[in-house]
């Protein structure tokens, strides 16, 4: 029979196995860890807590990275895909042209907010800016005066408004909200005038209140502050030009032949 120092040694070789070698290795101690006492377990939960949260912001970042870019690209503009396929057949026998490169077509559309106020208002000029940029979802730029005018105290260089310029497909996500949203909303709106031609082919809207946009939050503005839309085309004349706005859905107000 074995005495207690004989014992001992072999008992702690029992006792002392190697962490992590295999899967039967983890289960004594998670039997160990489930009879330990319950102070014991209270003590190691914000360990564990936090060796999780740590887990887990790991592998958020590792699931981030894995992400690529889309694999579709975004679809083009409802308004220049109707362009391609209605309006260019329409104006070509309407005006008899012989080349569809003929048909006129929109050649950018600038936003403009006079901001009189920012000479003695600072923050004026800054809630300008965010407005246009909400409307447009594009970054606008400070206009300066170009001479000085003493009547309005305006001196050269100073800022006395904001505007941008949309292309592309900004161009006509923004008309199809233009006219399909905004317009609509406005308060006992019976159409668009005509002469609002410039004749060279650009038309000019002149908009009271900034609010008619769904993209700007009441709440959220300091004043009423009203813009002016101009939609340049490359048209020669004024009738090729609203014509080329009807197709595109603008309200106009029929012209009505008197008596």
């Amino acid at each position: 029979m074995l005495d207690d120092e004989t014992q001992q040694p072999e008992n702690v070789e029992e006792s002392e196995q190697p962490v992590g070698e295999s899967p039967e290795s983890a289960e004594p101690a998670a039997q160990a860890d489930a009879e330990a006492p319950a102070e014991t377990q209270a003590a190691q939960a914000p360990r564990r807590q936090r060796r999780e949260r740590a887990g887990g912001r790991g592998g958020g970042r590792e699931t981030a990275a894995d992400f690529g870019p889309p694999s579709e690209p975004p679809p083009p503009p409802r308004l220049y895909e109707q362009f391609k396929n209605e309006i260019i057949p329409a104006m070509v026998r309407e005006f008899n042209y012989k080349s569809p490169m003929e048909v006129p077509r929109l050649q950018k559309i600038v936003l403009n907010i006079g901001v009189g106020e920012a000479l003695t208002n600072g923050r004026a000029m800054e809630a300008a800016s965010q407005d246009l940029t909400v409307i447009s979802g594009q970054k606008p730029v400070i206009t300066l005066a170009r001479k000085s005018i003493a009547g309005f105290k305006i001196r050269q260089g100073n800022p006395i408004g904001t505007a941008v310029t949309l292309r592309g497909a900004r161009m006509y996500h923004f008309l199809d909200r233009l006219v399909n949203t905004a317009l609509p909303r406005i308060r006992d709106f019976r159409g668009l005038q005509r002469r609002g031609l410039d004749g060279r082919g650009n038309y000019t809207i002149g908009i009271r209140e900034q609010i008619i946009f769904p993209e700007i939050d009441y709440n959220q503005i300091d004043k009423i502050r009203g813009l002016q839309v101009t939609i340049a085309t490359t048209a020669k004349n004024d009738t090729e030009a609203i014509r080329l706005l009807e197709l595109y859905g603008m309200p106009f107000i029929k012209d009505t032949v008197e008596a």
